[in-house]
């Protein structure tokens, strides 16, 4: 463990508030090198960017709420999910997004490695990796990953049921359900990655460094390169949460093992 390197965990709510007016709220809940977690609402009928490409990272996204209408690859081929949809455009797949419903719709969005999409959020980065697309039209539609509510590859324990929503070089994630008689993850270190969660359903004790903190649905944990982190599942209930690794540095294939 490198000393002084500590998880980050968040109470739902918390984090770094960039706009909040009627139509949308944007919220940095972790920001790492190699990654960076927003939190998104957007009002009915909201608009998301104009079709684009990153040349050197990924953007991915996770439904939690409503419905998020994606547009994807050179035909801009349009994908619209609820809650568990996931979506991923790795470097230069052509993507937007909206709410084209008339309910409120909150998500996820992961950029891995971050880019400095942070200060992008800030106003203060108009050199950020975001370009339009390509006279080609861009890697093909293949290239993209989406997997709707309950879609993902199973992994089936005797007390633990994951789906891999999506893995690319730079990212995967996975839903996690741990049953209450789930042994736990000790604690420990990753020396190359970062490991995050968002707690979907259900009571968490995380291991924060050399304390253990319970949180509950909302909550995020993000623990960089070298932090001490681990977790259990308290009870009563089944405890559901979204595992972000960036970069996947072959955990999904650990995973399946």
């Amino acid at each position: 463990m490198q000393l002084g390197v500590q998880p980050l965990l968040l109470a739902p709510g918390e984090g770094e508030t960039t706009t909040d007016r009627p139509a949308k709220t944007l919220r940095i809940l972790g920001e790492l090198e190699k990654v960076i977690v927003t939190w998104f609402r957007y009002a009915p009928g909201e608009d998301g960017p104009d079709p684009h490409v990153h040349h050197t990272h990924s953007d991915a996204f996770y439904v939690l709420e409503g419905e998020v209408d994606f547009g994807l690859g050179p035909e801009v081929t349009r994908i619209s999910g609820g809650p568990g949809t996931f979506v991923a455009a790795p470097p230069n797949v052509v993507h937007t997004f909206r709410n084209s419903s008339d309910d409120t719709a909150v998500f996820l969005n992961m950029h891995a490695p971050s880019a400095g999409f942070g200060d992008l959020l800030r106003g203060r980065n108009e050199h950020f990796d975001q370009f339009d697309p390509p006279d080609d039209g861009g890697r093909p539609l293949s290239d993209a990953v989406a997997a709707l509510p309950g879609e993902g590859e199973p992994v089936i324990r005797e007390t633990t049921s994951h789906l891999i929503k999506g893995v690319l070089p730079d990212l995967s994630v996975f839903e996690m359900t741990f049953a209450p008689e789930f042994e736990g993850v000790d604690p420990h270190t990753h020396d190359n990655l970062v490991d995050a969660f968002y707690v979907l359903d259900g009571q968490v004790e995380f291991v924060v460094g050399d304390d253990v903190r319970r949180a509950g649905p909302g909550s995020f944990l993000a623990a960089p390169p070298g932090a001490r982190h681990g977790f259990s599942n308290p009870g009563p209930e089944p405890l559901r949460v979204l595992n972000i690794h960036a970069p996947d540095a072959g955990f999904a294939g650990r995973l399946k093992s």
